[in-house]
């Protein structure tokens, strides 16, 4: 096997970290990165430096934001008695850019999964209760997605909408059985969303 640099070798385990990328991926990249314009490689290590220091959780829906409050939040023309729960910042996306939704979020950044240390508290459920409980919602839209995990999720947040008294809709037809947001077409999302039941 060819021997890199030190450097090198640190270069390409890092980019590695990254989703989908293996060893010969990272290794192209790493390379074209040390070809391209040296300004522009450094400028996308400065934007990673940045990001990773600036950008936190949302206090109130905890997606990605600078500032305490993200801009969906703050927005005074969403509904805010209508609240889509959603497992990822992705699917979050998926849904502002595919559909006609104009209600306000939580994330959960991720699913209730045991074996994986996926528990309650890293899913900011008593965050979500809080927000359950302070009267300003109608309905909570469960839109986690249609593996085991995802509807053991949507179970236990429908439990406690109910205890709040509030009206408590899936995502419908559309969406595949063990499939996840991020790769469903908006076409079949949008209709999704706009086909939604009352979860049982």
């Amino acid at each position: 096997m060819a021997e890199h640099s030190p450097l090198l070798t640190q270069l390409i385990d890092s980019l590695k970290l990254l989703p989908g990328v293996g060893q010969k991926s990272a290794q192209r990249m790493a390379l074209h990165l040390l070809k391209v314009d040296r300004h522009k490689a450094m400028k996308l290590g400065q934007n990673i430096c940045e990001a990773v220091e600036k950008i936190q959780h949302c206090s109130q829906c905890r997606n990605y934001t600078e500032q305490d409050l993200c801009e969906i939040c703050c927005n005074p023309n969403r509904k805010s008695t209508q609240m889509c729960v959603v497992e990822t910042p992705t699917d979050l996306m998926a849904i502002e850019n595919g559909t006609s939704y104009n209600g306000v979020y939580f994330v959960l950044m991720g699913k209730l999964s045991p074996l994986d240390g996926v528990g309650p508290d890293q899913l900011g459920l008593d965050k979500l209760e809080a927000r359950l409980q302070s009267g300003d919602l109608e309905e909570i839209i469960l839109a986690t997605s249609s593996t085991m995990e995802g509807e053991v999720t949507a179970h236990v947040i429908a439990e406690m909408a109910k205890q709040n008294g509030l009206r408590t809709t899936r995502l419908a037809q559309g969406v595949p059985i063990g499939g996840e947001l991020e790769y469903i077409d908006l076409n079949t999302l949008s209709q999704a969303l706009d086909t939604r039941t009352d979860y049982k």
